[in-house]
């Protein structure tokens, strides 16, 4: 894992767009034509937005370093690793579908390549084994950046996303003998308390959605 380098990729497209103000444009452009499930602040709705692509794209290499030290600990990190290094790879070598996208813009779809990767992962083990192999829900704020990010380009993310995951699990990864051991390392009340430290994105940074209202509305 190179977190450093992560670290450092966002650092230098804050201080960019810092100076071009590129992203507050963009999320000013879109404030009116919000997905109507989008609840914002009536005052500060354009400084919410931008905090909330900040942390969401942020919130990656943080994710990604306490996985690998959960993994660690709870002796899953076979299973965790090559998640966490796709994940990665999002990052420092994006897909050829995100060409064109510079900045935080071009780091928003990356995060969130990386942010629904694990999503996903977790859907197949929850489905399999009864518990997500990362238990951090960041369903919510992967619907706000679905949105924010816009359709279809955002399908399409979603479907590297999908051939990555099917490249990395298959039905027998389900059915080795150790997966019973596993999952009763996932389920340890040391490896749930080490994920505790992760609260819902979304409504930490003031930024709701309101699902019944988006069911109605589509």
């Amino acid at each position: 894992m190179n977190i450093p380098a992560l670290r450092e990729l966002i650092q230098r497209a804050r201080q960019d767009d810092a100076g071009s103000g590129q992203l507050a444009r963009q999320l000013q452009a879109q404030l009116n034509h919000l997905h109507p499930s989008i609840r914002l602040p009536a005052e500060n709705g354009l400084e919410v937005l931008s905090r909330f692509v900040g942390a969401y794209i942020e919130q990656v290499p943080d994710m990604l370093e306490a996985a690998s030290q959960v993994a660690r600990e709870a002796g899953i990190e076979a299973q965790v690793k090559p998640v966490l290094k796709v994940a990665e790879q999002f990052f420092l070598q994006p897909p050829s579908v995100t060409a064109g996208h510079e900045g935080l813009e071009g780091l928003l779809d990356e995060a969130y390549l990386a942010h629904r990767l694990v999503e996903e992962v977790n859907d197949r083990y929850s489905s399999h084994l009864g518990l997500p192999l990362i238990p951090v829900d960041t369903t919510t704020a992967n619907l706000v950046a679905h949105h924010l990010i816009g359709e279809p380009f955002a399908n399409q993310l979603d479907e590297a996303v999908h051939h990555a995951v099917e490249g990395m699990l298959d039905e027998d990864s389900f059915t080795q003998d150790s997966v019973l051991a596993y999952r009763e390392r996932l389920g340890a009340p040391q490896t749930e308390a080490a994920w505790k430290r992760w609260p819902c994105l979304s409504q930490q940074l003031g930024v709701e959605l309101v699902l019944d209202q988006s069911r109605a509305a589509g």
